[in-house]
């Protein structure tokens, strides 16, 4: 199966509750040939409306962040754990985590990225296989599944609120980023479960 067939799988999806609710199912954008992919969480309104991840406040934050490291959006791949926008942008829930998950696995198997940097929470833990919170886990790389590099930051959009402190620690997070990808980064020893790909 390639993106497109999986892309197609996506939008046919009638898994969740999540499918009577979106405008358009949120698949993943970018290069797909791309050394680093950005995993988030859920489609926000914007992206439910345009179809795809990281528009408006936080996706222009998000292309600053790259930008600083000297890449460019069109070079990374980018998804989200959730494929369709949670109702009133709440929390995504477990099932919905479930039935979800098996498309972003396909797509980290397709695109190959040797380094992965989650966005949040949801990504965080559920790529870790831990309940840790991300302001325990970012500022580190560490050594993932097939010898890749995953690297923890906040979302785009705490950093909305958040104001400067997290603007800062996203940099930091970034610039390990930018390490990794120069083979310069020294990875944290993973829990052994870390080593494989969240369970099917």
């Amino acid at each position: 199966m390639n993106l497109e067939e999986l892309k197609t799988r996506a939008e046919a999806c009638t898994s969740c509750r999540l499918a009577s609710t979106r405008t358009n199912v949120v698949f993943g954008v970018g290069d797909p040939n791309a050394d680093l992919m950005l995993v988030g969480e859920a489609p926000g309104r914007n992206e439910d409306l345009q179809g795809e991840p990281f528009v408006g406040a936080a996706g222009r934050l998000l292309n600053r962040f790259l930008g600083e490291i000297g890449i460019e959006r069109e070079e990374v791949y980018i998804a989200n754990v959730l494929k369709c926008r949670p109702p009133n942008n709440r929390d995504p829930l477990p099932d919905e985590v479930e039935s979800c998950k098996p498309f972003l696995r396909e797509q980290l198997r397709l695109i190959d990225p040797q380094v992965v940097l989650t966005l949040g929470n949801f990504a965080t833990r559920l790529l870790l296989k831990t309940d840790a919170g991300i302001g325990r886990l970012r500022g580190k790389a560490y050594r993932w599944w097939r010898e890749k590099t995953l690297i923890p930051t906040y979302h785009p959009a705490a950093a909305l609120r958040g104001g400067d402190r997290i603007v800062e620690a996203m940099r930091f997070d970034f610039a390990l980023v930018r390490q990794a990808l120069d083979g310069a980064a020294r990875s944290e020893d993973p829990e052994p479960a870390q080593l494989e790909l969240f369970d099917r």
